[in-house]
C-alpha cells in the first residue's frame, strides 16, 4: 500500500472540513516508511497533544488534504524525518514542547528550548521544573580541509528579528549553514489552551506580524470548520480584501529590500512609497495599518469605511501606473539582475521535498497556492493566476513578487466592486469539535488546528509557512559565498518568530 492509502485505511474522525484518520502505531510505521516511495505526498505539518502525534499531508496529485494521527506509546512515536528531512525541525519542536521522542529521527537535538524557561515539557500533562546554566548549542559537524566557522547572530545590525547563523565555510564558499531560532518563543500555544477562539486569536494574530491578517483568517477558519458555522459572503470578501492588501504591502516591501541588499537604493525607496501608501489606505479602511485584530471568528470586527474602497484604489492607481517602469529599471540595471541571477538556487526537487510554498516554492516550479487548492472562499469564485517560475534564484523569487503584485492588484479591484451584502459576522456557538483552516500567507499556506471542548480550546497548533523555507534556504546557500546569504536570506524572508511559537 501507498502511504497516502494507508492513511486513508484509518479509522475516520469527525474533523472538518477534512476528516482525519486515526492509524495504529504499527500501521504509522509503515506510512512513514511508505512515504519514500511516494514523494508527491508532501508533509505539510507535524505536532501532538497529551495523547497522540499528528501529521498533515497533502497529496500534490490529487491536492487531498490528509490529516492523520497516532497514539503515542511511552511517549514516543514513529519519525517521519529519514523520509521527509522538513519533519526534522518538527520533530525537535515536539519534544521540546510535549517531550514526545520521534523514534528513529534524524535530528534529536533542543529546538526551541535553550535551556531558560525553568520547566520542561510546558505542554506535556506533567512539566517538569528545570533550572540549569544551559549548555553551548550543538551544532552539526562539516567535513573537508581548511574549513572555519563563521557565527552570525542572533543579535544582528540592522532592526530585524533574533536569530543564529553558524556558517562552515572553505575561504568564502559555503559548505554547510545552520540556523538556529527559538529567540523569540512566546508560548503561544500554551496562552490559547482554555481561552475561547474569540479571545485566543489576539495570539494568533501576533504569531507573525506582518503576516497577521492571513495568520488570523486561518485560525478563524479553524474556529469555524470545527462548530460547522461559516463566515458570511461578506466577512469572506473583506478578508480577501486585507489579505491581498497585506500581501501587497510586504511584496513591494520584500522587492525593495532584496534590491537594497544588492546596493541598489532606488528600488527600495520607490518600492517602499508604494507599501507605504498600501500601509495608509489599510489604516483609512479598516482602522489599523495592519489591520490586526480586525479578523475575528465568525466574520470580521468591523466593515470596511465609506472612504475605505476610494482609498485603496487610489494608492492601487499610483503603483499600477510606476510598476511598469520599475520593471524596466530593475531589468535593465545589467549589475544588479547579474547579482541576483544563479544566487541561492533552490531546485524543484528540494522545493517540492521541503514543501516550500509561496514565492520561494512557485520560483523553484512547485505551483502550490492554498488560495486555489484546497481553496477557500472567496477565492474559490475569482479563478485566482498563479505565477510559477523554474529558476529558483533570487532573481526568480523577484519576478514572481513582482507578477503576484500585478495579481494582487487586479483581485483587488474585483473585490471591492462585487462587495456581497450580508451580515459581517455570525455568531459562533460554544461547541465541541475540531477544525482545521487555511490561508495563503505573503510567504506561502498557513494551518491551524483547533480541538474546542465546550466552546474552549482544548489544544491547536499554527503552522507557518517559514518551517518549510528555514531548511530550504539552508540547502539553497549551500556552494554561494558567504557575502551573498544577507541577498538570498532577504529573497527567502522567512519568518522568526513563526517558527519559534
Amino acid at each position: 500500500m501507498t502511504a497516502s492509502e494507508i492513511i486513508l485505511a484509518g479509522e475516520r474522525q469527525n474533523a472538518r472540513p477534512w476528516p482525519r484518520h486515526t492509524l495504529t502505531q504499527a500501521a504509522w510505521r509503515e506510512m512513514a516508511a511508505a512515504l519514500a516511495d511516494e514523494p508527491t505526498l508532501a508533509l505539510l505539518a507535524l505536532w501532538a497533544d497529551s495523547a497522540a502525534i499528528y501529521a498533515l499531508f497533502l497529496d500534490e496529485t490529487s491536492g487531498a488534504i490528509l490529516p492523520v494521527s497516532t497514539a503515542l506509546d511511552d511517549g514516543a512515536y514513529p519519525a517521519l524525518s529519514p523520509t521527509r528531512p522538513v519533519a526534522a525541525w518538527m520533530e525537535r519542536m515536539v519534544h521540546d514542547l510535549w517531550a514526545r521522542t520521534a523514534t528513529g529521527g534524524t535530528d534529536a537535538r533542543p529546538w526551541l528550548d535553550h535551556g531558560r524557561w525553568g520547566v520542561i515539557a510546558p505542554l506535556s500533562p506533567r512539566p517538569t521544573p528545570f533550572n540549569t546554566n544551559p549548555d553551548p548549542p550543538d551544532f552539526l559537524p562539516a567535513e573537508g580541509e581548511d574549513l572555519h566557522q563563521i557565527a552570525v547572530g542572533p543579535v544582528h545590525a540592522g532592526i530585524i528579528e533574533p536569530g543564529h547563523f553558524r556558517f562552515h565555510a572553505a575561504g568564502e564558499t559555503i559548505v554547510r549553514l545552520e540556523a538556529r531560532l527559538g529567540y523569540t518563543h512566546k508560548g503561544t500555544l500554551s496562552l490559547m489552551r482554555g481561552k475561547s477562539p474569540r479571545a485566543a486569536i489576539r495570539f494568533a494574530a501576533r504569531l507573525s506580524g506582518d503576516a497577521t491578517v492571513a495568520h488570523s483568517i486561518a485560525f478563524a477558519r479553524a474556529a469555524e470548520a470545527a462548530v460547522d458555522s461559516p463566515a458570511p459572503p461578506r466577512a469572506a470578501a473583506l478578508r480577501a480584501v486585507m489579505a491581498e492588501l497585506e500581501r501587497l504591502a510586504n511584496h513591494l516591501g520584500d522587492v525593495g529590500a532584496i534590491c537594497n541588499d544588492a546596493s541598489f537604493g532606488f528600488a527600495l525607496a520607490r518600492f517602499c512609497l508604494h507599501r507605504e501608501a498600501m500601509l495608509a489606505a489599510a489604516a483609512a479602511a479598516f482602522g489599523h495599518r495592519l489591520m490586526m485584530d480586525c479578523v475575528i471568528p465568525g466574520g470580521v470586527a468591523a466593515d470596511i469605511t465609506q472612504p475605505g474602497p476610494d482609498a485603496i484604489l487610489r494608492a492601487l492607481d499610483a503603483l499600477e501606473a510606476e510598476l511598469p517602469g520599475l520593471l524596466r529599471v530593475y531589468d535593465d540595471t545589467t549589475s544588479l539582475v547579474d547579482r541576483m541571477a544563479g544566487t541561492g538556487t533552490l531546485t524543484s526537487a528540494m522545493a517540492s521535498l521541503f514543501a516550500a510554498g509561496g514565492p520561494v516554492g512557485r520560483a523553484s516550479g512547485r505551483p502550490f497556492d492554498a488560495r486555489r487548492i484546497p481553496g477557500y472562499p472567496p477565492y474559490d469564485d475569482l479563478d485566482v493566476a498563479v505565477p510559477v517560475l523554474r529558476a529558483g534564484d533570487v532573481d526568480a523569487r523577484v519576478r514572481i513578487r513582482l507578477l503576484e503584485i500585478t495579481e494582487s492588484i487586479r483581485l483587488l479591484r474585483a473585490l471591492l466592486i462585487n462587495l456581497p451584502e450580508s451580515p459581517i459576522v455570525a455568531t459562533q456557538p460554544m461547541a465541541t469539535g475540531e477544525g482545521i483552516g487555511v490561508a495563503e500567507t505573503c510567504r506561502g499556506d498557513a494551518w491551524h488546528w483547533m480541538r474546542l471542548d465546550g466552546g474552549l480550546i482544548a489544544a491547536c497548533f499554527m503552522r507557518d509557512p517559514s518551517w518549510a523555507l528555514w531548511p530550504a534556504l539552508e540547502a539553497a546557500v549551500e556552494g554561494n559565498i558567504v557575502a551573498d546569504f544577507p541577498l538570498a536570506n532577504r529573497s527567502f524572508n522567512a519568518s522568526y518568530s513563526g517558527v519559534d511559537l
